[in-house]
C-alpha cells in the first residue's frame, strides 16, 4: 500500500501531514516502511523492535553481523548515543549535519546489537531531506535507514524499482511517494574518530 505523493510538500507542511504520521504509527507498531533518501530509496523502521530489523535485514538478504544505518531529523534526536566524545568530534558532527554523511560513532551498548552487529561502532546520520527528516521527527526519534534493495542488486533511484524488488513481501508495509535528493550517489562514511573514510 502507498502513501500519497509527497514530492511538493515543504518542511512546514509535511510535519503535520496525516501520510508521514501513518507511516510513523506504522514503525511504532512493528512495521517496515520505503522512502526516498538524499540520492537513493531506503527501507525504514524502528531501531528498537527486533522483529522489524529482522524483517528488513529478510528483505535485504543481509546478515546482521554488518551492521544498519540510523537516520535522524536533528541532532538531539542522536544525543542519547554521541556518549564520550571529545570537542573536536562533537563539532565534526554538528559541522556537517544535516547532510550526506553518514559517521560511525562508539555506540557504548546504548543500541541495540541487531542495529550495530558486531562493530564497536554505530552508523548515524541527520538527513537533510524532507520527506526523511519529517517521517523521524513524527516518529519521534532516528530509524533505521538503508539502501531498498536485496544484497548484490543496485540502489533503487525510482520508486518503480523498490515496488520491482519487493513487490511479493509482505514485510514492506508502506512504500512513501516522493523523489531522492540531489545526491548523485549514497553518503558518505567516515570512522569518526580516526577520519577513516570507510565509503567515499
Amino acid at each position: 500500500m502507498s502513501l500519497p505523493d509527497l514530492t511538493s510538500y515543504t518542511s512546514k507542511s509535511l510535519s503535520s501531514n496525516p501520510c508521514i504520521n501513518i507511516a510513523a504509527s506504522l514503525m511504532h507498531s512493528g512495521g517496515v516502511i520505503a522512502y526516498p533518501t538524499e540520492a537513493v530509496w531506503g527501507l525504514g523502521c524502528d531501531p528498537f523492535n527486533e522483529d522489524a530489523v529482522n524483517a528488513i535485514l529478510a528483505l535485504k538478504q543481509r546478515p546482521v553481523e554488518k551492521g544498519l544505518i540510523i537516520i535522524a531529523s536533528s541532532i538531539g534526536q542522536l544525543s542519547p548515543y554521541l556518549q564520550n566524545l571529545n570537542e573536536t568530534e562533537q563539532q565534526t558532527l554538528e559541522n556537517s549535519w544535516p547532510g550526506p554523511f553518514t559517521w560511525l560513532v562508539p555506540h557504548h551498548q546504548t543500541l541495540p546489537n541487531w542495529v550495530y552487529g558486531q562493530h564497536k561502532t554505530v552508523a548515524m546520520r541527520v538527513s537533510n531531506h524532507l520527506v526523511v527528516s519529517a517521517l523521524c521527527e513524527a516518529f519521534g526519534g532516528p530509524i533505521i535507514s538503508t539502501s531498498a534493495n536485496p544484497q548484490g542488486k543496485p540502489a533503487p533511484t525510482q520508486a518503480w524499482q523498490v515496488h520491482r524488488y519487493f513487490h511479493h513481501a509482505s514485510p514492506l508495509n508502506y512504500v512513501v511517494k516522493g523523489q531522492v535528493g540531489k545526491s548523485a550517489q549514497p553518503s558518505t562514511i567516515t570512522d569518526l574518530a580516526s577520519g577513516r573514510v570507510i565509503r567515499a
